[in-house]
């Protein structure tokens, strides 16, 4: 086994080379056509054109839970983002630079892709809710409706494919364990937990929320490999995310992530990280592709990137991967 482990890394490389309540939706803007762009042309220094974007309520448990949404005119598949611990969808997924192509969602909407991006309670456009928490499993019950809800969106499709980043990644896998009929496909992106991790339950009194206000500092410290994006790119990340999401989310009852089991997972599963990623060690994301429980799996990892690839001057790489990933042969 030990010898299989030390073998993994230059099979991910290898393999990266070969490649709910009734819910409603309120659209503020309709999705416009888009030309095709392959994905050579998907990149953070290529231009993408802009889609035109939606904006969606999903009420889960009488919860208003916010959807943002473009779409490619004809799509061959959906796809479903979730966003990491402090940041919402938006300022992750559909960054926009003047005279430069940095949206995830535009990248992929030019692939031919409809696409979804959900903002958790208390991110975003999207409300705390009366207890001001978030929990890991209000999170999972939330993406399961709105994974459900996209999927009435496009009867005629397979089920979305679902990707999560960061602290999304782990919410998406708890979903996969327990809803794996909604999802064809599950790509965990920047997975900042090492498998087996055990968290200890809230202390007793439950403090107050703190409400902590966000800073530039924050919002800019992912961004640590140099050249890899423009300093305009990071300034609108970091404009956009403060005004998004100007007080961070606070979180309870972290032991839920304990019922995380890569061995559970039993959809095909993508894992792509930054080579620099701080928070995705080579070690941590061993354990986890050895032990994802579907035989179908495969292993990326953008060189020359970090925690942020997706919005990076390698972003295209990572929006290959995605798309290659998910278009795979199958029997």
């Amino acid at each position: 086994m030990s010898l299989f482990r030390n073998l993994l890394p230059v099979l991910a490389l290898l393999a990266g080379c070969v490649t709910g309540e009734p819910s409603s939706t309120t659209p503020s803007a309709s999705p416009g056509a888009m030309p095709a762009v392959s994905s050579a042309e998907a990149s953070s220094g290529t231009a993408v054109p802009k889609a035109e974007l939606g904006q969606h309520t999903v009420k889960v448990d009488g919860h208003p839970i916010n959807v943002w949404s473009k779409l490619a005119p004809e799509p061959w598949g959906a796809i479903v983002l979730l966003h990491g611990r402090t940041w919402s969808a938006r300022p992750d997924f559909d960054l926009q630079v003047p005279g430069e192509s940095r949206s995830t969602m535009d990248a992929l909407v030019a692939e031919g892709m409809a696409v979804y991006a959900m903002d958790m309670r208390g991110y975003g456009a999207t409300p705390r809710d009366d207890t001001q928490w978030l929990t890991p499993d209000r999170a999972e019950k939330d993406l399961a409706a709105v994974l459900t809800w996209v999927a009435q969106q496009h009867p005629d499709l397979p089920a979305p494919t679902m990707l999560g980043w960061s602290l999304g990644s782990l919410v998406s896998q708890l979903t996969a364990q327990r809803h794996p009929q909604l999802m064809s496909s599950l790509v965990l992106f920047g997975y900042p937990r090492r498998p087996g991790a055990i968290y200890d339950p809230d202390p007793v009194p439950l403090p107050e929320p703190e409400r902590r206000t966000t800073t530039a500092e924050a919002a800019a410290e992912d961004f640590i490999v140099p050249g890899s994006i423009s300093q305009a790119g990071i300034d609108a990340f970091v404009k956009a995310a403060l005004a998004a999401d100007p007080v961070r989310m606070d979180w309870r009852a972290n032991d839920q992530w304990n019922a995380l089991d890569p061995a559970a997972v039993k959809t095909p599963t993508l894992l792509i990280h930054g080579e620099k990623d701080p928070y995705a060690p080579m070690e941590n994301q061993t354990l986890l592709f050895e032990a994802l429980g579907h035989p179908d799996r495969a292993w990326v990892i953008v060189a020359g990137s970090d925690h942020v690839a997706h919005m990076e001057a390698n972003g295209r790489r990572f929006v290959h991967a995605v798309v290659e990933f998910i278009r795979r042969p199958t029997p």
